[in-house]
């Protein structure tokens, strides 16, 4: 697989009927590796290791209904109160991030009203910080670590 602009990560394959699997540490199982979820697993793995979220607040791959249409996002990182802190739109290493992926993200935010967007594909990543009062967002460095959000 392709190296990916994150920090490297202890991962476990494993390979059954030629196909080859990661562990996902928060479905707790492995999962067919493809080139989004190769993305995917290094970005838990960041925001677990070196953003300190804790592992019981991030969501994988959970489905949610957007104007009747059932969708599923990425990740999801929530806050202790049940308030959702961070959606993660992750696409595969080989796509480029366009407005069409910001518009996708845009749409989860309006059912889940998070406090933080990502979108990453390994290689570029974009994080914005939403103001849900003024109907804005602003750009980010970076996402907050866990212990100063």
């Amino acid at each position: 697989m392709q190296d990916l602009n994150f920090p490297k990560f202890e991962y476990r394959f494993k390979s059954t009927e030629n196909k080859v699997s990661i562990f996902d540490v928060i479905r707790k199982k492995f999962i067919i590796l493809q080139p989004e979820e190769w993305v995917r697993q290094h970005c838990v793995h960041y925001l677990i290791n070196e953003k300190k979220y804790p592992k019981s607040l991030i969501n994988v791959e959970k489905e949610l209904t957007i104007n009747g249409l059932k969708k599923r996002y990425d990740v999801v990182v929530f806050n202790s109160d049940g308030s959702i802190h961070l959606i993660v739109e992750c696409k595969s290493y080989a796509v480029i991030i366009n407005q069409d992926t910001f518009d996708q993200i845009a749409r989860y935010n309006l059912a889940l009203n998070a406090d933080y967007l990502m979108v990453t594909n390994g290689i570029n990543h974009y994080y914005c910080q939403m103001n849900t009062e003024a109907m804005c967002y602003t750009f980010l460095k970076d996402i907050p670590d866990y212990t100063t959000s």
